[in-house]
Order: structure tokens, then sequence, then C-alpha cells
């Protein structure tokens, strides 16, 4: 393999090489994990960079659907201390195939340094990204065996989609939040209410946007019953020409990615606002989700996500200006609300019964792994706005 800049100073230490390797797999991460107190942020680092080794073994075009899930099932018990890193690294390392990154590749094979810093942290912490991990590589891999241009079946299919591979990582971060901020351990009940309907919201707009680039690879995770009300069928849906029914159909789904959004920012208020770098990671997220959401809405008949994609000016803006405000909830709402503006909206009851389906594939059996997660809570997310976008008494 060649050497590549990140890896070739050996001594670098664990929690450095987590650093140098973060902003080579997610520019994103590598703008918004900074923002965390210094005592979480290694923390968050460790669990996204193991999910995204999660990620790049499930993505890996060479491997078998038995190799693959083989693989994480490893994984997990690596993550869970059951199993070691090392000989794990270098099998999954020599099957890689050239779809893989450069960087992707480097992180799997240094998986080691990312679970020893992983080790040293507190058992709360560790507990939490191992459920995370535990409950991902399961339901990622499970879906990735059904995926198709036919898409899901229901929309509660997309909602359990969802929770895998985004809501449980709300729940984590839930949780490390809470260990590390006494003020928002008083919150976490009302946290752990609205984490998964947050994650979803994120999530779903990444679907959206993303949905061509999928349906390029073989996959699409856009409901059915939602597409045939309005008399598409998935398995034919092609870019162009634009379809006014697809467009209508997908009004329908950005509203619900809305409505979660809306959750998305009342679970950033909960945060205390002394807990300003908390704030700050959320609310960049957040905001660079509605706007994403805003340029859908507004192109419906885009052909790639670069066509949605928000440009630099904005994303220095919305950076500014909720740095700005970070403390203060009611310009934060202000900001939220221009940002939505006239953005399609689902009815509260609509986000309740996507987030129940949370709860149901928390609950589904997971046999062909070695072990089931200690605690399951996928509690239902509150709709704390008026379907007219107001914020509510």
């Amino acid at each position: 393999m060649p050497r590549n800049n990140f890896t070739t100073i050996a001594d670098v230490a664990d929690e450095g090489y987590q650093e140098q390797i973060l902003p080579h797999v997610s520019r994103t991460f590598a703008l918004t994990i900074p923002q965390l107190p210094r005592g979480l942020r290694g923390a968050v680092t460790s669990a996204y960079l193991l999910c995204r080794i999660a990620d790049t073994i499930e993505d890996e075009p060479a491997l078998s659907a038995a190799d693959t899930h083989r693989y994480l099932e490893r994984f997990a018990a690596v993550v869970a201390g059951r199993e070691e890193a090392q000989p794990l690294a270098r099998e999954v390392v020599a099957r890689l195939s050239e779809r893989t990154l450069p960087a992707e590749r480097d992180l799997v094979g240094h998986m080691d340094r990312v679970i020893r810093t992983t080790a040293a942290l507190r058992p709360e912490q560790r507990a939490a990204i191992g459920r995370c991990i535990d409950l991902m590589c399961y339901g990622m891999h499970h879906f990735q065996q059904t995926a198709s241009l036919a898409g899901l079946n229901r929309s509660s299919d997309l909602d359990s989609y969802c929770y895998y591979v985004a809501g449980v990582v709300g729940e984590m971060l839930t949780e490390l939040f809470c260990s590390h901020s006494s003020a928002a351990a008083e919150r976490r009940t009302a946290l752990r209410d609205l984490a998964t309907s947050f994650a979803q919201g994120l999530q779903m707009t990444n679907i959206l946007k993303d949905m061509w680039e999928d349906r390029s690879r073989g996959a699409c995770w856009l409901p059915r019953d939602v597409l045939g009300r309005h008399g598409v069928e998935l398995a034919r849906l092609e870019p162009s020409p634009f379809d006014p029914r697809f467009g209508a159909a997908l009004t329908e789904l950005v509203g619900v990615a809305h409505a979660h959004l809306r959750n998305a920012i009342a679970f950033t208020l909960l945060i205390p606002p002394e807990d300003a770098g908390i704030r700050r990671f959320c609310l960049w997220a957040v905001g660079l989700a509605v706007l994403t959401l805003r340029r859908i809405a507004r192109n419906p008949g885009f052909t790639s996500g670069a066509e949605v994609k928000v440009s630099h000016a904005a994303v220095a803006l919305t950076r500014l200006l909720t740095s700005l405000a970070v403390r203060h909830d009611h310009v934060l709402m202000r900001l939220f609300d221009w940002a939505a503006g006239d953005l399609p909206l689902a009815a509260p009851a609509e986000v309740r019964r996507h987030s129940r389906a949370a709860t149901a594939a928390a609950q589904q059996p997971r046999a062909a792994f070695s072990r089931e997660p200690d605690v399951v809570h996928a509690p239902l997310a509150r709709f704390p706005y008026r379907s007219d976008g107001g914020s509510a008494s």
C-alpha cells in the first residue's frame, strides 16, 4: 500500500492519530468535533471513527454478504473487548479493493489505535459507544442485504433504516453529552425523547440529497408507499425528465424531514447555554441540513447532490450566525424559522408515527449477533411545534 501523509509517522500517539485521520475521512466532522469541549472531543472522535470503520466494511463491494456480516460481527466484538483488533484489521485490509479510499483503508488498518483510545474512556462512555456500534453493525447490514432500486416497502422501513444508521448515533451522543455535562444530564429524559428524531432529520436530508447517487449504485432508501400514493413506480424512476408526481412525493418527504429537524433544534436548545461547544456542534449540523432541505424543495428536479449542495459562503454564514447567537434561544429559533422559510411541514402526528418505528426497530430480534445490548430505549419523540411552524407554548 502506498504511504500517505497521514500514515508515515509510526510513533504518533493514538489520540494524535485520531485527530490526524479525521479530516481525511470527514470534512464536516473535522469542523464540528473541535467545537466540543476537550473532555468530550476525544470520545466523539473515537465514536465517529468506529462508525466510519463499520461503514467502510459494509460498503466494500469486493466482500460477499456473508463475509461482510462476519466482519461486522467481529468488529462489534472488537469494540466490546471480546476480540483483538489487529488480526481483524489485517484480514479486512487485505480484502479491501481500490474502491475504498486510501484514508478509509488506513483507518481500518489502524483500528487498534481507535480501540485503545476508546478503551481509555469512562465506563459509561464506552457503554454508549459499544451499544451504538452493536446496533449499527446489525441494522446497517440488514438493510444493505435488501437494497434495490425498488426502494423500501413502507415509510416505517425508512424510519427503521434511519434509526440503525443515525438514530443510534443520536442516542449515543445524548449519553456522551450527559456524561460530560451535569447540567445536560438534568435534562437527560427530554434529550432522549428527541435524540432519534434529531438524527433522523439529518439522515433523511442526506438520503434525499444523495438519492440519485445511491440509485447509480443500485440502492434506494425512499419508501414505495409514499411514492405509490402519487403514482410513481420507484423501480423505474429516472432523474430526467422530471416527473411532477415525483415532485409531489418529494415534497411530502421534505415535510417529514423538516418536522424532524424542528425536533433537532428543540434537542439543541435543551443543551444548557453554558455548554456552548456542544450547542455549536449540533447547531452547525442542523443549520446545514435545513439549508440543504430548502435547496431540495426549491429545485425538486435536481439530478445530483452537487446541485443542492450548500455553498461555502452559506456554510460560513451559518457558522458565524449560530456562534454569535449560541447562548440565545430566541435568536436561534428565529434563525431556524428564517432558514426553514417556506418548507413544507408534516403534521405532529406524522412525526410521532415515524418515531414509533425507531422503538420497533430497537426491539427486533438480532439472534445473528452474539449478544443483545444491555439497554434499548428509543422513546417516542415529542413534537414541540405547531404545524404552522410557530413555537408551542
